[in-house]
């Protein structure tokens, strides 16, 4: 599956003014008419997240010129490994995205599914290309526009991470 991952605005959502590059915005994902958009705001028009904010993280507004760099796949495996371990129910979202990403960067394999009888919610099974797992991730039945935008949040957040490590 590919899909189309939204960068960073360039303008505050705000004040209408442009994101400078090299500065740090806050970023938040918010439903409207039923479909998730995101919002970047400039440290000057951030009051907090708006009403009904679903993520927010802080990003870097990248240099227009700069090739952007991509999450190596270890480090989204660690941090796949982490929403498991936590297995946090308001975490289901973001870990099924998570896994979507291993799968495309093959670092994941689709072993099968299953359907839970008592909920009849299915199941996504995976293993590592390594030998993990095996992980087991309930099916968000999510657009493809939805898991586009987790997408986006979940590599920049990532990004965020390795810059400061």
């Amino acid at each position: 599956m590919e899909y189309d991952l939204k960068p960073v605005g360039k303008v505050c959502a705000a004040t209408g003014r442009p994101l400078e590059p090299g500065t740090l915005c806050h970023s938040v994902l918010v439903e409207r008419l039923g479909e998730l958009v995101r919002l970047d705001f400039s440290d000057e028009g951030w009051t907090g997240p708006p009403e009904g904010a679903i993520a927010e993280w802080q990003a870097l507004i990248p240099d227009s010129h700069a090739k952007p760099k991509t999450v190596d796949a270890e480090s989204l495996l660690q941090h796949f490994e982490q929403l498991c371990e936590d297995a946090n129910p308001g975490q289901d979202q973001m870990r099924y995205v998570t896994a979507l990403l291993l799968l495309r960067k093959r670092r994941l394999r689709l072993e099968g599914s299953r359907c839970d009888e008592d909920t009849e919610e299915e199941y996504l099974q995976f293993s590592g290309s390594k030998g993990e797992g095996p992980y087991e991730v309930r099916d968000q039945k999510m657009s493809e526009e939805q898991i586009a935008q987790l997408q986006t949040a979940l590599e920049t957040e990532l990004q965020q991470d390795e810059a400061a490590a």
